[in-house]
């Protein structure tokens, strides 16, 4: 009985750091309505946030931010390519070098992603954010509903966008 509530104990500690981290990582991230921005895809045009949202009416969206040079952003590449097959996600890359630097390293790893340059991490400070790897997601209206920093699941990346899809209002 004795090492099970010292079991218990140890498991809600963790429990309570990880939550901690948590909050302390999203404290000073943007909630409300998404920030706007325009920028350069990595294939070179202009975009901005809106007009990448107007192609996906009625849905909720995600917004990957990644760095090519981040570990953690590595670990989580194959949940958000499998995430991007079934949901409208747009990539953010932060500090990863110009619109053709993005391109190749993309290319080199096979992914297709529609991907906002970062260059400077504006983008990425208008969120609030921190660091990446982050998934933010969006409802039809461009409300921020979710904001993720760190290692993601594919499943927690999913259940937030069936989840913001379930109580969305209408448009």
């Amino acid at each position: 009985m004795r090492i099970r509530a010292r079991w218990l104990g140890e498991a809600l500690a963790v429990v309570a750091i990880v939550l901690a981290v948590q909050w302390w990582q999203k404290r000073d991230t943007a909630s409300g309505p998404a920030p706007h921005f325009e920028a350069l895809l990595a294939d070179g045009r202009t975009s901005t946030l809106e007009s990448w949202r107007r192609n996906h009416p009625g849905r909720p969206v995600a917004l990957h931010f990644w760095a090519e040079w981040c570990p953690i952003c590595t670990a989580v590449r194959g949940s958000v390519d499998a995430v991007g097959r079934d949901w409208p996600l747009l990539t953010v890359a932060m500090q990863s070098g110009d619109p053709a630097t993005v391109s190749r390293h993309l290319d080199r790893l096979g992914l297709r992603w529609p991907t906002v340059v970062d260059a400077d991490g504006r983008i990425t400070s208008l969120f609030g954010l921190r660091g990446v790897p982050a998934f933010v997601v969006l409802d039809a209206h461009g409300e921020i509903r979710f904001v993720e920093i760190g290692y993601t699941s594919e499943f927690g990346m999913r259940m937030r966008l069936w989840w913001v899809k379930q109580t969305q209002r209408s448009p």
